[in-house]
């Protein structure tokens, strides 16, 4: 199944994948919110998640899906790449992590490697990470601090989310979304959402201009 909101990307991957005679594209959502729907009544192997959408974001939505089904793959697809976000993917169950310059034939690769039980990270990914070990062990974001679900708050905030639409989406109280926002403030030595918007952009959470959309990309059976 390929969830992801922006349609041209979907289209590009489904035809790709449709030449594979292993793979099976058994449905397509737009939303988080759909992806769990549809996993729910369709059981893919495989999902190709994007990590940016209206509503929950890819990050939820990971750690939402791996709860319903243990044995479900999820690779992220994203233009979001900079640390912590992959660490935190793998933390919620990701089982890869791919960016969105890739080309089609590694998201090939990966959908077969995670089927068969293994990881799958982006080579580029994972060169840098290594670059960054070598050159500066120490130097680390700030965002490693926040915990998977501060993170997933922090991105729904920095879309423009109002508390009461992350509450309803992530099934939690206001009370509870607010005391989220404040423990990622005092993390961060910050005071407001704008000071909040600026530390997104300027760690690749957030792109001026339009963001990237979370692929729930592929929910793919093989």
């Amino acid at each position: 199944m390929l969830v992801d909101d922006h349609e041209l990307v979907r289209t590009g991957i489904r035809g790709f994948l449709s030449q594979a005679k292993d793979i099976s594209i058994i449905g397509e959502a737009d939303t988080g919110e759909m992806a769990l729907r549809l996993s729910k009544e369709r059981h893919p192997d495989v999902v190709l998640m994007d990590l940016q959408m209206p509503g929950m974001g890819g990050l939820e939505a990971t750690r939402k899906l791996v709860r319903i089904s243990p044995d479900i793959k999820i690779i992220a697809v994203t233009a979001h790449d900079k640390d912590p976000l992959p660490s935190r993917l793998l933390e919620v169950g990701a089982a890869g992590f791919l960016t969105k310059d890739c080309h089609l034939e590694e998201i090939l690769q990966a959908i077969r490697k995670v089927y068969s039980g293994q990881y799958h990270m982006s080579p580029a990914l994972s060169e840098r990470l290594a670059l960054k070990q070598v050159k500066n062990p120490h130097a680390k974001s700030p965002l490693e601090q926040l915990s998977a679900r501060e993170l997933e708050v922090m991105t729904m905030i920095t879309n423009g989310s109002k508390v009461k639409e992350i509450s309803e989406t992530l099934h939690l109280s206001a009370k509870t979304i607010n005391s989220y926002r404040y423990r990622i403030f005092e993390k961060l030595n910050i005071d407001n959402d704008v000071k909040l918007t600026h530390i997104a952009i300027q760690y690749g959470l957030l792109k001026i201009g339009g963001f990237e959309s979370p692929v729930e990309p592929a929910l793919a059976e093989s």
